[in-house]
């Protein structure tokens, strides 16, 4: 009879959560229940599992909607059938098929249409009519041919008149319409509520073959998962015992180039083995080399990060570049005995490089076994009310006040007291499907007996549940991810060979580690540019640790976690590295476990150490403990578990509490955002490989970091840095520039990307001209070639871009105009004799210099023939530099300083303070401290050179400013303007 129960995963449709609607059968008693939510199945694998926990028989399936129009459900006979629903949904998603009022045949589902889709057409024997216990007066007109093809559905959307409400309201966001302007056949009707099963009985009790037709289906229907085995694909060369030899062959081929003949390293590569074997991850290792062998045949750099990279054998296989030996990572952390799934690789790869990569995995292992994760975006914070908001008719001006503080004006009318109650019912309600950010499963069996697939923009087919569901049902992802900081190291690997003839293996790490060039550049936070160590904190906190060598900058990558900082252990950390003799450790075990980071949790394993040293958890419920704190977990009754756990293991141990709540405090803010010690090393690796280029290439490096938009800061902070450096900033040019900013010997080009408004296709087609027949030679040679629109060519004159004609501005912006009129769109085709066209004698212009600055500042958003302090009316530049810092703390100063970011915090008491870099006039950082009373009288008011007045203080070696006073600076007024 439940044969048609919606869940919220029902988009914009649905109010009942997968655990809510199956707590609910439970009360009334009701032993099998469908899941058929709309054109999905992601809630399948939860709804199993809910129902198995109360004793329920679950039944698969699937409802059909085209828009609003129900066109059929379909219920499952067993997995089989499962799967032919997802494999016929997903056929839609593909576009490979349309919506069909009638379905294809199913062999194992039955199929159930809409008592209004009555037909004279004859229906298999699959096939049949619900009807509606609200339907049931109909029943008298239908013969009992008919009748014999009918059975009871109960539909289940909502519980009650309140959760009909909601409905309607998200289904008026669905139709992006007003809530009054719904129309009854977008949206369901009020009979969509659980009804007691005796009640239903009852209503068709004149009709004992429907009832009959109704009870054969359920019985004869079913669904079940295995949650404990893996479900990843087992092997990678069709065979075991295969794999296993091919995993070995690999690991000791891989051990001579890593390390030649060291004992030590083979016997535990040996033992590594043999876990792997064991526990049946051999495939899984294989694959992740299968890809990394891909990428590395097409030249692409990539890093491997999470877990795996405490395997000594994933290092062999050049899965990852960290030395687990090194580092002393223990593996049997992360797979032991009580493990079932492998440890995750996360697998970094340039923007440029990683869909080519995803791809060969989806050709490779085939579309049928391999999917993206999905994930469920849901209604939460500010959103739900601006939804809400149009949905009842609020003006514009009333939503955004509502959606910028909906605490403050929830209260101020009846409606927004009205919205807010709705809102709080749609809190984490999904709202739509979309993808991990770069999760890849590769299944045994075809993904269809698990899920339908989504095709979101990016073309690789995507299940419709998430990590979490994936690793319920015993699936682990390979995280194929991109970023910005391997583009740029393997751009500037290019660009150094192309400009200086130097091929750099990028993967000579251990050379890199021991350069005194990168070493001293890394003491003095020199890190403009370079991955993951750039950001004003990282620098400062680079400078307290006088770090200039990989550990540290291991331990660095970690405590530099917001949690960790939050927490104050990253200044406590800092205070014991400096003190190492001034210190207590809280208790024995924090000495025994964590004297290498003296008595700090530093990393993930910390955590795992702690909780099974400390408060005597196993390594299992340790895990799940860090993973859960991680967002790595999600159930969080068995979370509660552990953590009561550990508060009664302790007690059991009779630590006093206030050491039982400090060490739980400083898990709390470890576990939640500090790395593995392994993913630290990943970081710190790349970290060496960008100090090693900027430090003995700086202009190349930065060159790349501005080509690959990427870093923390905006680009023109980069071409500052490449200035600083000695490079020879030049201006878009039509003969020299690229589409990207080129470099040769010291000059450089800014690329026309960097233009503002200048369209891409006029680009392109500069390049492709000038590649074809050579530069430009006048204003009129190029418009004539190119045949600009006047707006694009004005943008050119105005960048400057055609200054090697030795006119200036001025003239040529007169002659665009005059040409560009004159000019008709002929036959592009180069002339054996090029006529000129008349010449026009111009009166003398007026020009001013700041005209270009101001121009450059608005087409490129930075200066490049001048500075902005060359802009400013005053010509005060600070009574000290940056560098001066060092010897002047208590001193207080007057500064002045180009802003470059802003950080935005809280204090304990909520109030906003800033923490501000900014550049002075050499080019050189330096930092400031604005405290909440200062911030109030003096605020930062964008971007420009500002007057700070402030004390130098210092803290661990790192001086910055504590700010009193701040003021920005006027400048020089655009002469054209007055």
């Amino acid at each position: 009879m439940y044969i048609n129960c919606h869940s919220y995963y029902s988009l914009r449709y649905g109010t009942y959560s997968i655990e809510l609607l199956v707590e609910e059968a439970k009360k009334r008693n009701i032993n099998s229940l469908a899941l058929t939510d709309i054109n999905n199945s992601s809630g399948m694998i939860d709804f199993v599992r809910n129902c198995k926990e109360k004793n329920i028989s679950p039944i698969g399936g699937m409802e059909f909607r085209d828009g609003d129009e129900l066109l059929f459900t379909a219920i499952t006979r067993n997995n089989e059938g499962f799967r032919e629903l997802n494999e016929y949904m997903s056929a839609i998603n593909m576009k490979e098929r349309t919506h069909s009022a009638w379905a294809p045949q199913f062999n194992n589902s039955y199929v159930i249409y809409p008592l209004s889709k009555i037909s004279g057409r004859k229906l298999k024997d699959n096939e049949f009519i619900g009807v509606k216990p609200s339907q049931v007066h109909k029943l008298i007109s239908f013969s009992g041919k008919q009748l014999n093809k009918m059975v009871i559905r109960q539909p289940v959307t909502f519980s009650n008149e309140e959760t009909w409400y909601l409905h309607k309201n998200l289904r008026a966001i669905d139709h992006n319409i007003l809530l009054s302007h719904l129309k009854n056949n977008m949206y369901a009707q009020k009979d969509e509520v659980f009804i007691s099963p005796d009640s239903i009985i009852n209503l068709f009790d004149q009709y004992p073959q429907i009832i009959e037709n109704t009870n054969n289906i359920i019985n004869d229907c079913s669904i079940d998962f295995d949650f404990n085995s893996s479900k990843n694909k087992k092997t990678f060369t069709g065979s075991l015992y295969d794999d296993k030899m091919l995993l070995e062959k690999l690991a000791y081929d891989g051990l001579k180039y890593r390390y030649g003949n060291n004992k030590n390293a083979m016997r535990r590569v040996r033992s590594e083995l043999n876990i792997i074997d064991k526990s049946g991850f051999s495939s899984y290792y294989l694959i992740a080399w299968d890809i990394i062998r891909f990428s590395l045949s097409r030249g692409y750099y990539h890093v491997g990060r999470g877990s795996g990279a405490n395997s000594v054998v994933a290092y062999c296989l050049k899965i990852t570049d960290v030395d687990p030996i090194e580092l002393n990572l223990y593996f049997e952390r992360f797979i032991n005995h009580r493990r079932t799934s492998p440890p995750d690789f996360d697998i970094d790869y340039s923007w440029k490089d990683r869909e080519e990569v995803q791809d060969y995995i989806f050709k490779r292992y085939g579309k049928e076994h391999t999917a993206f994760l999905g994930t469920s975006v849901t209604f939460k914070g500010k959103s739900i009310y601006r939804e809400l908001g149009k949905v009842h008719g609020l003006p514009k001006s009333e939503i955004d006040a509502l959606t910028e503080n909906p605490s403050v004006e929830t209260g101020k009318s009846q409606l927004t007291r009205h919205i807010h109650q709705i809102a709080t019912m749609m809190i984490n309600f999904p709202n739509q499907r979309s993808i991990h950010a770069g999760g890849i499963i590769i299944s045994e069996k075809p993904i269809s007996y698990y899920t339908a697939l989504d095709l979101p923009p990016k073309g690789f087919p995507t299940t419709q549940w998430d990590m979490y569901v994936a690793e319920d049902i015993g699936f682990e992802k390979l995280d194929i991810l991109s970023q910005r900081g391997i583009g740029h190291i393997k751009d500037a690997a290019e660009l150094i060979l192309e400009n200086h003839g130097v091929d750099i293996d990028i993967h000579q790490v251990e050379m890199f580690k021991n350069n005194a060039r990168v070493k001293a550049q890394l003491k003095r936070a020199e890190t403009n540019g370079c991955f993951y160590i750039e950001s004003p904190a990282t620098r400062g906190l680079l400078k307290k640790l006088k770090c200039d060598n990989y550990l540290t900058l291991v331990a660095a990558s970690s405590i530099i976690r917001p949690g960790v900082a939050k927490s104050g252990m990253m200044r406590e950390y800092i205070y014991r590295f400096h003190n190492p003799d001034k210190f207590e450790y809280i208790h024995p075990v924090m000495k025994e476990q964590l004297e290498e980071t003296y008595g700090v949790m530093v990393y993930q394993e910390d955590v795992l150490k702690v909780c099974h040293h400390f408060a005597g958890l196993d390594l299992v419920d340790a895990d799940i403990l860090r993973r859960a704190m991680s967002g790595k977990y999600r159930s969080r009754k068995e979370f509660q578990r552990i953590v009561d756990k550990f508060f009664s293991n302790c007690k059991e141990r009779g630590y006093p509490d206030d050491i039982t709540k400090e060490v739980w405090r400083q898990v709390e803010s470890f576990a939640g955002y500090s790395f593995s010690k392994a993913h630290s090393a990943s970081y710190a690796v790349e970290s060496f490989q960008s100090l090693y280029l900027k430090a003995h290439y700086p202009l190349e490096f930065q060159v790349a970091v501005i080509n690959n938009f990427g870093g923390f800061y905006h680009s023109w902070v980069y071409f500052n840095e490449a200035k600083r450096q000695g490079g020879i900033i030049h201006l878009p040019c039509v003969n020299n520039s690229d589409i990207k900013t080129n470099i040769s010997g010291k000059n450089i080009y800014v690329g026309f990307t960097h233009i503002a408004r200048l369209e891409s296709k006029l680009s392109k087609a500069i390049i492709n001209e000038r590649e074809q027949n050579g530069e430009f030679t006048s204003l009129e040679n190029f418009i004539h070639r190119i045949t600009p629109g006047i707006e694009q060519l004005l943008i050119l004159v105005r960048i400057n871009a055609f200054r090697f004609t030795g006119k200036p501005k001025s003239q040529l912006l007169w002659e665009a105009h005059l040409l560009q009129k004159n000019n008709k769109a002929t036959n592009k085709q180069n002339k054996l004799f090029e006529s000129s066209s008349k010449k026009f004698t111009l009166p003398e212009l007026t020009y001013n210099k700041l005209e270009d600055a101001y121009d450059e500042i608005e087409l490129l958003g930075f200066p490049v023939t001048t500075t902005n302090f060359n802009l400013l009316k005053t010509g005060f530049r600070g009574e000290i530099l940056a560098c001066d810092m060092d010897n002047s703390v208590g001193r207080k100063v007057r500064m002045v300083g180009l802003l470059v970011t802003i950080k935005y915090v809280k204090t304990v008491k909520k109030e906003l303070m800033h923490f501000g870099t900014f550049l002075d006039v050499k080019g050189e950082f330096f930092d400031t401290t604005h405290f909440p009373d200062s911030l109030v009288n003096y605020p930062f008011r964008g971007h420009g050179v500002y007057l700070i007045l402030g004390r130098v203080v210092s803290e661990f070696g790192y001086a910055s400013i504590e700010v009193e006073k701040l003021a920005k600076l006027p400048l020089q007024p655009d002469p054209r303007e007055s």
